[in-house]
């Protein structure tokens, strides 16, 4: 397969950008990147797909979602105003996360991944929940994943919310689904140990999850210092802030997602470095729950490596990398900052994330990556160079400009038709599980 005639971005260091570029791609692999009447001479009988003078770049990488909020939009469940984060969590997202069947899962993994496509991520970091069906809903994540072609690393929040009996459910579900996805061959689907949060977990159940991961090969997936109120219980429980508790049981480390840590200090913020601990900022969901603005210019300085990812708020990528640029100006008061910050986090640290768990490159356009790659329908309204293209990237495009998804050389999406995914059919039965959900909650 030949994807040319575009202005493409590699995300290569050493070929970022190419005017007339055009990809080969061999199988799932990319074979040559060149210019595209060199590689259609060479190529002459592959398949050629047509940019028409779009932008070719790589597929985007979702560090860390929310499936199984998918059917909480357009939701009214009456509630009182909200006074805190806390009532955010037990009167929305534990209400409705309790109401989840497996069916209800699935579907809501069809919705978000559709989106997904569309909006050109070809990777999804996830996090889900629902503890009343928690047996085998991962595994059911995981199959809508490779039913539809999207690259994903799934896992499941446990918590000591629901009982004993659910954690250790979970704590299962989690080891289960990695040792299942460390056997698959073909590197689509990934597993990390889902917990929601040091404040959902006792020093004992903590100490269970890090007992079962003995010996496995992943990491965690857990929510740090998202709110205030985890920081002050973990200084009721153990005298320490949460990333030094979460640092006495082992979780960080170099394959750890430590989402949101809006909260650390200075000296937590040393232990992540150290522990070469990931962090993931989701600046939509932070703003929506109002929990705070992440310092993460000062993450990035420290030389600790953060990514972006959207936490169920939306799907689309462009739309927290814009926000993201916007609020560290806002928080900061300073217009100078996260120009460099921002496209680091979507491109590059989002890649440094998914390769600690994927077999081959993701993230980058060169030879001997995978070929996971979108076209953007983009017209630059003024030059467009090697030196200014993220500027065109933040400021003209969102992911309603994506035209084409490609995950490990496959078409998924063709000029914004999916391909052999039947969306009417799928969105139709959503609308019907979402309802049922609406009115047993």
């Amino acid at each position: 397969m030949l994807i040319g005639n575009g202005r493409l971005i590699t995300h290569d260091k050493n070929n970022s950008y190419l005017e007339d570029g055009c990809i080969y791609i061999d199988g799932n692999i990319i074979k040559e990147v060149g210019k595209t009447k060199d590689l259609k001479d060479k190529y002459s009988k592959e398949e050629f797909i047509d940019a028409r003078g779009n932008v070719i770049m790589p597929g985007i990488i979702n560090t860390h979602h929310h499936i199984y909020s998918a059917f909480a939009r357009g939701m009214n469940l009456n509630n009182p105003p909200a006074k805190g984060f806390i009532d955010i969590l037990e009167n929305l997202w534990w209400r409705l996360d309790k109401e989840l069947t497996i069916e209800d899962t699935r579907y809501s993994g069809y919705t978000t991944l559709i989106d997904s496509i569309k909006y050109g991520v070809t990777t999804v970091f996830d996090h889900h929940a629902s503890p009343m069906h928690l047996e085998g809903s991962v595994f059911e994540l995981g199959d809508v994943a490779k039913e539809l072609g999207i690259r994903a690393c799934l896992c499941y929040e446990t918590s000591d919310r629901d009982g004993e009996e659910i954690l250790n459910k979970g704590i299962k579900e989690n080891i289960d689904f990695i040792k299942h996805a460390n056997n698959q061959d073909d590197d689509m689907i990934k597993g990390m140990f889902g917990m929601h949060a040091s404040f959902t977990l006792s020093d004992e159940s903590l100490y269970k999850c890090a007992e079962a991961m003995e010996g496995i090969d992943s990491g965690y997936h857990i929510h740090t210092a998202e709110g205030i109120d985890d920081v002050y219980d973990s200084l009721r429980r153990s005298g320490k802030r949460v990333a030094e508790r979460l640092m006495d049981f082992d979780i960080l480390g170099n394959k750890t997602l430590a989402v949101h840590s809006i909260h650390l200090n200075p000296r937590e913020l040393d232990l992540i470095k150290a522990t070469n601990t990931n962090i993931v900022n989701n600046p939509e969901s932070n703003m929506g729950n109002a929990v705070g603005c992440a310092p993460v210019l000062n993450m990035i300085e420290r030389g600790i490596n953060v990514g972006l990812g959207t936490d169920g708020y939306t799907s689309d990528m462009f739309e927290s990398m814009k926000v993201e640029n916007i609020i560290q100006k806002h928080n900061l008061c300073n217009s100078n900052v996260a120009w460099v910050e921002t496209p680091k986090m979507i491109f590059e640290n989002n890649a440094k994330i998914a390769n600690k768990f994927f077999n081959n490159t993701l993230g980058v356009i060169k030879e001997g990556a995978y070929g996971d790659v979108i076209i953007v329908e983009y017209n630059p309204l003024t030059p467009m160079t090697k030196d200014n293209y993220n500027s065109h990237i933040v400021f003209g495009m969102c992911g309603k400009c994506v035209l084409t998804t490609i995950v490990n050389g496959k078409v998924l999406m063709k000029d914004r038709e999916l391909v052999g995914i039947d969306e009417e059919k799928i969105f139709s039965k959503s609308r019907e599980l979402s309802k049922k959900l609406w009115d047993r909650i």
